[in-house]
C-alpha cells in the first residue's frame, strides 16, 4: 500500500517581531501593563480604571518607546482604554483569551501581562476583527435598540397577562393585540369605557374577526388591580416605543453623517426604490434602506430573506471593507458558517461548525429560516439541502450562501439578481445530468433520455 506523499513544510528560527511590544490585563478595577526589559525601572506596573489613570497609561507606554499593544478581549472592561489608546497612535491587537492560552509553555510566575506581552512579541498573538470607529458607533446604536425592542416585547406579555386575569380573550380574536384594533381597545378600556359593543367598535375594517367575536371576547372581571397593572403595563410599552423611535433618529442622524468613500462603480447600481405601504412591526422609522444604500453603495434587500433591519445588522457587525478577511472562505469562517474539522492522521476526528456569539452569525440563519417558503433561488437552495441534510444543516448551508453573496456584493459593489426557483432547478438538473453522463463515460458506458419519461 503506498504512502500519501506530504509536503515538507520550512519552519524559520522564532524571531521577534514587535520589538516595541507592550502587554495589557485589564480588570474591573485595576490594570496591569507589561513592557520589554530596560525600558523603565519597572517592566510590570499597574494603574487604576479611571480615565485620568488610563491616560497616564498611555503617557508612560509613549515614554517607554511602545508602538504596539495587545490585550484581551475582556468583558467591555477593554473598550475604553483601547479606544483612548488607538487615539493616541498606537497600534492595538484585541486578542481572543482562547488564542494566549492556547499557547503551550506558561510558567506559574509569569503574570497575564507578561505573557501577553511575550507572545505578542514573537508575532504569536492574531487580532481580532473590530470595525472602523464610525461602523463602531452605528453598531452601538444598533444593538441598544435590539435591546430596547427586547424590553418592550417583555411589557408586551404584561399587558398580555394583565387582560388574562380579567379573563379578556383578546388575543383568541387578533392576532397582534397591539395592531390597531387591539391598542384602540386597551386604550379605550384604560379610560373607562367596558361595554363589549362599545369597544368592539373600535375594530380596525381590515380585522379579519366580526365585531360579535370581539365582543364576546371583551365580557370580562374589570377588577381594579388589574387595570392598574394593565395601565402600567401599557405606559411601559409606550415609553420604550418613544425610546426606539429616538434611536431611529440618532441612526439617521448618524447615517447622514457618515460620508465613506464613493467607488466608481456605484454609480451602475440603482438605488432602492422607496417603500410602499404600511410599515412593518419593528421596523426603523426612517427610510433605512436607502441609507445603508448610500452606506454601501448596493441594495442588500435585494437578497431574499435580508430585510433593511438584516442588512443593519450585517453592516454594523462586519463593516464595509472586505478586504480584512483574504478571501470570502476566510469570511465565512470567521462567520462559523463552515465546518471546523478536527483531523489527525489524515482522519477527521469531529465535524461540525464552532459555536459562537457572532450577532452577523445569529442574523444570517434567521433570514435562511425564513427561506423555507421562498420561490426564489435561494429557496430552493434551502429547502434541498432540507430534504437531503435535515433542517439544522441547511440552515447553515443557505446561512453560508447568503454570506458568500452579501461579501462579493460589498466587495465588488454589484447588485443581487434572483433567477427564481425554477432556474436554479434547471441548473441543479443539468448539473446532475453531467455529472451521471461523466461516470457513465467512465464505465464504458453511454446515458440516453428514456422514450417515455417516468413521471
Amino acid at each position: 500500500m503506498s504512502q500519501r506523499k506530504r509536503k515538507a513544510v520550512q519552519f524559520d528560527a522564532l524571531e521577534q517581531i514587535n520589538l516595541h511590544a507592550a502587554g495589557i490585563d485589564v480588570h474591573a478595577e485595576e490594570i496591569f501593563v507589561a513592557v520589554p526589559q530596560g525600558r523603565d525601572a519597572e517592566s510590570v506596573r499597574s494603574f487604576p480604571t479611571f480615565t485620568v489613570d488610563l491616560h497616564r497609561l498611555a503617557d508612560w507606554l509613549e515614554k517607554c518607546g511602545i508602538e504596539t499593544v495587545a490585550m484581551e478581549s475582556t468583558g467591555i472592561y477593554w473598550i475604553p482604554l483601547y479606544e483612548i489608546l488607538e487615539d493616541r497612535g498606537f497600534e492595538v491587537y484585541l486578542v481572543n483569551a482562547r488564542h494566549a492560552k492556547n499557547v503551550p509553555g506558561r510558567k506559574s510566575d509569569v503574570s497575564d501581562c507578561q505573557w501577553i506581552q511575550q507572545l505578542h512579541t514573537y508575532g504569536l498573538l492574531r487580532a481580532s476583527f473590530r470595525p472602523p470607529a464610525e461602523i463602531c458607533s452605528i453598531r452601538a446604536l444598533v444593538r441598544h435598540r435590539e435591546m430596547l425592542v427586547r424590553y418592550r416585547a417583555a411589557h408586551i406579555q404584561h399587558i398580555q397577562k394583565a387582560l388574562q386575569l380579567m379573563n379578556i380573550k383578546l388575543t383568541n380574536v387578533l392576532s397582534d393585540i397591539t395592531g390597531v384594533t387591539g391598542m384602540q381597545i386597551i386604550r379605550a378600556i384604560l379610560a373607562g369605557e367596558h361595554d363589549p359593543q362599545v369597544l368592539a367598535s373600535f375594530r380596525n375594517s381590515k380585522c379579519a374577526r366580526s365585531e360579535a367575536e370581539i365582543a364576546k371576547s371583551l365580557q370580562g372581571n374589570y377588577r381594579r388591580e388589574h387595570l392598574f397593572a394593565l395601565r402600567q403595563a401599557v405606559e411601559l410599552y409606550d415609553m420604550y416605543d418613544l425610546q426606539i423611535q429616538a434611536c431611529d433618529a440618532e441612526l439617521e442622524a448618524l447615517y447622514r453623517d457618515f460620508d465613506p468613500p464613493r467607488r466608481p462603480d456605484q454609480a451602475a447600481n440603482r438605488p432602492p426604490k422607496p417603500s410602499k405601504g404600511k410599515r412593518r412591526k419593528n421596523q426603523a422609522s426612517f427610510d433605512l434602506r436607502l441609507s445603508l444604500y448610500q452606506l454601501t453603495g448596493v441594495d442588500l434587500t435585494q437578497v431574499d430573506s435580508i430585510d433593511a433591519l438584516t442588512a443593519q445588522t450585517l453592516v454594523s457587525e462586519i463593516g464595509l471593507d472586505m478586504n480584512k478577511w483574504r478571501t470570502v472562505k476566510h469570511f465565512t469562517s470567521w462567520l462559523s458558517l463552515c465546518p471546523h474539522n478536527e483531523v489527525s492522521a489524515g482522519k477527521v476526528k469531529r465535524r461540525g461548525t464552532t459555536n459562537t456569539r457572532n450577532r452577523a452569525n445569529a442574523a444570517l440563519r434567521v433570514a435562511a429560516q425564513s427561506l423555507a417558503r421562498s420561490d426564489s433561488a435561494l429557496g430552493a437552495y434551502y429547502r434541498r439541502m432540507r430534504a437531503k441534510h435535515g433542517s439544522p444543516k441547511a440552515v447553515v448551508a443557505t446561512a453560508h450562501k447568503l454570506a458568500r453573496i452579501i461579501y462579493h456584493m460589498l466587495k465588488y459593489t454589484v447588485d443581487y439578481v434572483d433567477l427564481g426557483a425554477a432556474n436554479y432547478e434547471a441548473q441543479h438538473n443539468a448539473r446532475v445530468i453531467r455529472n451521471l453522463q461523466r461516470k457513465a463515460a467512465k464505465l464504458g458506458f453511454r446515458l440516453q433520455p428514456a422514450s417515455n419519461p417516468v413521471s
